[in-house]
């Protein structure tokens, strides 16, 4: 029987979509959104569609605590942003490579980013 985190890093490898939520800044409430991601050598990397101006980067730099739900198989994690130019850059091309052409038509602001260990 594969632990848990086996189950999720199995799964982070092979989906292209789960459900992150975060804790409101202003509500404390629960949010819920279906993001996009990048999970390579045991991170997880996150990045914000309208970049600093996502309401849900927002609230993880109020509390950085976020869980994650990739069909059936989640995590509660703790993110750290990333604003480094060389760091973002790096998400946005990973991003580029796993969702082709679909970044440049979702995604207007490549100024931060978050990533988390799952290991």
């Amino acid at each position: 029987m594969p632990s848990t985190n086996q189950s999720l890093q199995e799964r982070l490898s092979r989906y292209n979509e789960i459900q992150l939520t975060v804790t409101g800044r202003k509500s404390g409430r629960a949010i819920t959104n279906p993001v996009w991601f990048v999970f390579e050598d045991g991170k997880l990397y996150l990045l914000p569609v309208k970049g600093s101006d996502t309401q849900w980067y927002k609230n993880v730099l109020d509390n950085p605590k976020i869980k994650i739900d990739a069909r059936g198989a989640g995590a509660e994690l703790n993110v750290a942003p990333l604003t480094d130019p060389k760091q973002v850059s790096s998400v946005v091309e990973k991003s580029r490579a796993k969702y082709a052409g679909d970044v440049k038509k979702y995604y207007s602001k490549f100024d931060v980013a978050v990533f988390a260990d799952i290991a």
